[in-house]
């Protein structure tokens, strides 16, 4: 894409809370506006982190504190708006910056750029709790839902659900790091059930457990894109999650440019209805059995693996973001179907394989190679501490939660549930939801 189509007086500024050293979308934003000429600011911890050595980012600021509020959050990018000293463009990279800036959009509107949206959508959409209402209302296919509200109501729920079954908090940029807590898991006991949720004050938000869709061939898709002033979905399209880390639940290790039809139309209806402006990542998982695509996730920012979505225009969703908000025109989209986006510490092998409709790379770059030079060595030290941590941590007989272990499902006792979504009125392919 010609450098002339951008307002590259017009920085961008990234913000980051989450202290996640190997997060390559951030990498990936870097890259693609630095490539079209605009400064880019990063506002995230960059200790031991690949991105800081990208010859694409203008400056590292430091990053509000853990656990930060808004008011933190603000003087922060105030900070930043000071030493930048001309209006930028704020892109949040993740869940908690997407949501504080949400609700800091009229105190920072003077320093930034923002889509205008009600400021509370971006929380009503992350929160998942209050996805599974938003679906609910509009009729989008979403897995089976309750809400416990002790930790008899937890192991009751896992046997009306039936077993596994996915376990999520509500609210997952609120929990702690260093607790081995995880914003979702798949449990396979009601005992489980209720441990998990004798963790819900430390984990800081609600306990909901869920219908586990089970995982298979071509059924985790993805959705990205920009939803333009006019409302209109641009600089993205769906994908083919071919490969995930951990295996199965995890993030995009191995992901292919794929049309959906289906996918397509349930991310416009939901942005249309929401009225939502701005970049989105929405996650679906396909049921075996009936073939409707349940939406998991309604990620109110850039998605790790946008960079995907990159079309032979040159067009991705934090560019198509630029340009929108520096009013300037977005080429006509060019997508590049089959396209494959490779996270190589995650699927090493598949980074090496052929690609005949092309690939990219979450860290290496011709025209950026000391990110993918660091990550090797950066990688392997980090995987060394996991690894002494998981050995040094708690035994058996310590207070740890017991671990996984299959059961073989039983009739369910009364419900007693507040339920997102009662299991009585559901029809027969919602019954069969966890297929």
């Amino acid at each position: 894409m010609p450098v002339s189509l951008f307002d590259i007086r017009v920085p961008a500024v990234l913000l980051r809370i989450d202290r996640n050293p190997f997060h390559h979308g951030t990498l990936g934003a870097v890259r693609s506006l630095g490539r079209a000429g605009v400064n880019v600011h990063v506002v995230a911890d960059s200790t031991g982190s690949p991105v800081s050595r990208s010859r694409f980012v203008r400056q590292l600021h430091p990053p509000p504190p853990p656990g930060a509020s808004a008011h933190d959050i603000a003087v922060a990018l105030r900070r930043v708006a000071a030493r930048i000293a001309r209006p930028a463009v704020l892109i949040p990279m993740d869940d908690a910056s997407a949501v504080a800036v949400g609700g800091l959009r009229d105190e920072l509107a003077p320093s930034y750029l923002l889509p205008a949206m009600p400021s509370a959508v971006p929380e009503h959409v992350a929160d998942k709790a209050e996805l599974a209402d938003v679906c609910a209302a509009l009729e989008v296919p979403h897995p089976t839902t309750l809400i416990p509200d002790s930790p008899a109501q937890a192991a009751t729920a896992a046997w009306q659900l039936g077993l596994p079954l996915v376990a999520k908090w509500s609210r997952p940029w609120l929990v702690p790091t260093g607790t081995g807590l995880r914003s979702t898991v798949v449990l396979r006991s009601a005992q489980e059930a209720r441990e998990l949720y004798l963790r819900s004050e430390e984990a800081g938000s609600r306990l909901l457990l869920q219908a586990f869709l089970p995982p298979g061939p071509e059924r985790d898709w993805f959705f990205h894109g920009y939803v333009d002033r006019s409302g209109t979905v641009r600089g993205g399209g769906a994908g083919l999650k071919l490969r995930a880390w951990p295996r199965g639940a995890g993030l995009t290790a191995v992901g292919r440019w794929t049309p959906n039809p289906q996918v397509t139309a349930l991310a416009e209806r939901l942005t249309d209805e929401l009225g939502y402006r701005g970049i989105l990542d929405l996650d679906f998982r396909r049921c075996g059995r009936t073939g409707r695509y349940h939406l998991l996730d309604f990620n109110p920012r850039p998605g790790a693996q946008f960079r995907l979505f990159a079309d032979g225009a040159g067009l991705d969703v934090v560019r198509a973001l630029h340009l929108d908000l520096t009013h300037r025109p977005l080429p006509e989209p060019a997508p590049l179907a089959g396209r494959e986006f490779v996270v190589e510490n995650y699927a090493p092998l598949n980074a090496l394989r052929p690609a005949p409709a092309g690939r990219e790379l979450a860290w290496h770059a011709d025209d950026d190679r000391e990110p993918g030079r660091a990550l090797w060595p950066l990688w392997g030290r980090h995987v060394s501490h996991r690894l002494r941590d998981r050995l040094g941590g708690p035994r058996a007989g310590s207070g740890a939660p017991a671990p996984a272990r299959v059961v073989h499902q039983a009739a369910a006792p009364p419900p007693g549930l507040s339920p997102l979504t009662d299991p009585s009125d559901l029809s027969d392919d919602e019954k069969a939801s966890s297929c």
